[in-house]
């Protein structure tokens, strides 16, 4: 075989001993084993149900780069899929730095192409996404990614590890449709440490013949945007400032055990207060159609568009789902991506919030949409001015 990337049994078995057991008792390891091996006649009967997916001649299939763009931005792409699957090639760097999450408060980061959340990856499904993880030698980490749109133990982890002055190409085939999360899984309470570190992004995999409304209609966007939700754990001095630090790991213990409360000192939209407000508002006009890809990949969430709706929500994230319709506010579950419908009738400036207000208005978890038009005001009106009590 001309690829022989690490996929035999006992390299996977290795590295899932080594990461994700690591720290585990006999006990908790043991108790995984009987709940993978117990049921011999559970076995057999979901066996003759069993349907491999079929094989496909990957050398075939046409190859496209996709230029991978910083968050709310997403990729350009085709709504509906033309021609057979191709092989969608994509790069992304590791960058460890330092970012402002807000007025005197900043964090060591670990992301995905320098931007939490990392970009947006945007294919249709059956596609082949053969990714190049890139680990720059100044990095002080390992690092690696798990997709949840791939299948695969541990979801490409155990085959995209990569020190400093490393790169490595893994591919998988999304064979669901959906909005996915993915995010760096290096083993243990590394695991944790770098997704709330900023170490998380989505994959868009859209259904070949485009989304379906809940009457199964073809639907479309004129704007599509990528809103990356982030809980940080700032360590704080005694006087109530937040600590800074020379790099990376200096601040990790710290953090380690802020984490530990469960308590964030901040829940922001891609990155940071105010990234997505004020002058970083997103576009749109009256009349368009706006598609809200939204992830979290640690905490649940409940975003809510004041003044607007979910026309059509995929709550799950499942694009194969009938979307739920006309929603005030949905649920996204931690290690989950939903995607959100709305066409604007009326223009000004709306508030796009995590629903726990706390966290949108005292934490940061906020954005903007600026929308463009004429005020109609059969939909809403001031019938009088305030004035003085009439009665």
């Amino acid at each position: 075989m001309s690829e022989k990337i690490a996929t035999r049994p006992e390299q996977l078995e290795s590295a899932t001993r080594r990461d994700f057991f690591k720290g585990a008792t006999a006990a908790a390891v043991g108790a995984a084993t009987i709940a993978a091996f117990g049921s011999v006649s559970a076995q057999a009967s979901s066996s003759a149900a069993f349907k491999p997916i079929p094989d496909v001649d990957i050398a075939s299939l046409q190859r496209v780069k996709q230029k991978l763009v910083q968050p709310p931005f997403v990729p350009e792409h085709d709504q509906v899929a033309t021609g057979k699957p191709k092989v969608i090639e994509v790069r992304m760097e590791v960058e460890e730095k330092l970012i402002e999450v807000d007025q005197g408060a900043k964090v060591w980061a670990c992301t995905f192409n320098g931007s939490v959340p990392g970009p947006l990856i945007v294919c249709h499904q059956d596609d082949y996404i053969e990714l190049t993880l890139v680990n720059p030698a100044t990095n002080q980490l390992q690092h690696n990614i798990d997709f949840h749109a791939s299948t695969g133990a541990m979801g490409g982890g155990a085959l995209t590890e990569v020190m400093p002055g490393e790169e490595v190409v893994f591919r998988f085939r999304a064979t669901k449709a959906g909005t996915f999360v993915y995010h760096c899984a290096p083993g243990g309470p590394m695991i944790p440490f770098h997704v709330v570190s900023g170490m998380n992004g989505a994959i868009m995999v859209l259904p070949r013949d485009g989304l379906k409304d809940e009457n199964g209609n073809p639907v479309r966007y004129d704007h599509a945007y990528y809103v990356g939700e982030q809980d940080f754990y700032l360590p704080k001095h005694s006087n109530g400032t937040y600590k800074q630090y020379d790099s990376l790991l200096h601040g990790m213990t710290d953090m380690l055990e802020v984490m530990k409360t469960l308590t964030p000192s901040h829940v922001v939209f891609n990155g940071a207060v105010g990234a997505l407000t004020g002058k970083n508002a997103l576009k749109a006009k009256v009349g368009e159609s706006v598609l809200i890809i939204h992830s979290q990949a640690n905490r649940d969430t409940r975003p809510h568009l004041i003044g607007g709706h979910g026309d059509l929500v995929w709550t799950a994230g499942s694009f194969t789902d009938r979307p739920s319709t006309n929603l005030e506010t949905w649920h996204i579950p931690g290690g989950a991506a939903a995607a959100a419908l709305y066409t604007f009738h009326q223009p000004g400036l709306y508030a796009y919030v995590n629903h726990n207000l706390i966290e949108a208005i005292l934490l940061g978890a906020a954005a903007h949409f600026q929308v463009e038009g004429d005020w109609n005001d059969n939909l809403m009106t001031q019938v009088r001015k305030p004035g003085p009590i009439t009665a």
